[in-house]
């Protein structure tokens, strides 16, 4: 669990274009401005200012693809859900409403199916997690054919990040990083899982140090050995071979009900909201399915001098990660269903080993049995 988990609410902001850097680089692994701290959802950029920083390219994003044939941005869920209204319940109360789904790094490209889709060498350079196959062409139907790094094989989602470098040199997450599924709201038990293809961006390479700071995603910031809550990469970080840089960032959890996609990659999603009068978190009228709230809790192998240490999209405070959902449906449902909604901590097979009566949800093979 994490020291803190802050969340904030507010309007969204569209934003039908988007510009980004050209990529810097392709590495195989071996195995944008945000919105006020007022805001939900902040528009995706234009990467225009990024890109003067770090000299590169513009292009613009939106472009018509085998889910948006139109490219305007939208790609509506179908069926869409309708008639929610947030929860205000207050279940029994239980520590932890959660699972891991544990997926190591597979490759990086200066491609981005999300912002960038269909447009190869488009983007800033990205790590990419989970699926093998992600890359600018990926699509829902794609991502559901791949394979993945993750310990589930039946989570083939994308997970990616811009990619970390020291000097030139590219500094990859080695082994299987942890990705928490959560849940954001106080009625964890109203959690139901991601619709298949939904995708969004979490926070934006355009956002200043304070924006980064103020992010309702924000949890630790960059942390190393005892130097937690920076927004730079830590000037105290030993020099020893079991320290790394961490990182832990939240996303919005709770979903329109009617878009897979929006323009600006955001606006679909919101973050949980303080309900008046209590200390419950609930999520918006506007957004009130509520959705497991991924926390990426990433270790980057460097220590030391961090002076050469940046990142393909920019500064430290530039971090901003993007998810498109291509788990297998019931293997989802059975690890929301019983660790989320049942009030568990659980490991990648849906395992409390705190509570071991509760069994597993899936089998030693991290595989529905």
């Amino acid at each position: 669990m994490s020291r803190r988990s802050k969340v904030l609410s507010g309007t969204l902001v569209a934003s039908a274009l988007l510009l980004a850097s050209v990529g810097i680089g392709t590495v195989a692994a071996g195995a944008d401005t945000p919105a006020p701290a007022s805001s939900a959802g902040a528009a995706h950029p234009a990467h225009a200012v990024q890109a003067a920083r770090v000299g590169h390219t513009m292009a613009v994003s939106n472009a018509a693809s085998p889910e948006d044939p139109d490219g305007d941005g939208y790609i509506p869920a179908n069926p869409p859900v309708t008639g929610v209204t947030p929860s205000t319940a207050e279940p029994p109360h239980r520590y932890f409403h959660e699972f891991q789904a544990n997926c190591a790094v597979s490759h990086t490209a200066p491609d981005d199916p999300i912002v960038f889709p269909q447009q190869p060498g488009k983007s800033h350079d990205h790590t990419f997690m989970g699926n093998t196959t992600t890359d600018a062409n990926s699509t829902t139907a794609s991502l559901d054919a791949g394979a993945t790094t993750c310990l589930a094989p039946g989570d083939r989602s994308g997970y990616w990040m811009p990619t970390m470098y020291d000097g030139d040199r590219p500094v990859l997450p080695v082994g299987p990083q942890t990705i928490y599924y959560k849940a954001g709201v106080t009625d964890y038990t109203s959690v139901r899982p991601f619709p298949k293809g939904l995708r969004y961006v979490v926070a934006s390479p355009m956002q200043s140090a304070q924006d980064f700071r103020d992010h309702p995603g924000f949890v630790e910031g960059w942390e190393c050995g005892d130097s937690f809550f920076n927004v730079d990469f830590p000037a105290d970080c030993p020099e020893r071979q079991d320290v790394q840089v961490n990182i832990r960032f939240q996303a919005p959890s709770c979903w329109d009900g009617r878009n897979l996609d929006t323009p600006d990659h955001k606006s679909h999603m919101a973050y949980p909201v303080v309900n008046p009068g209590t200390n419950n978190n609930i999520c918006p009228a506007d957004h009130p399915v509520a959705l497991p709230m991924i926390e990426f809790k990433m270790a980057f192998p460097v220590n030391g001098d961090l002076s050469q240490v940046r990142l393909a999209s920019g500064a430290s405070y530039s971090f901003h990660y993007d998810f498109f959902n291509a788990w297998d449906a019931p293997t989802l449902d059975a690890m929301v269903g019983h660790c989320i909604v049942g009030g568990l901590q659980c490991d990648a097979r849906g395992y409390d080993q705190t509570h071991p009566e509760a069994g597993a949800a899936l089998n030693e093979h991290y595989e529905l049995p």
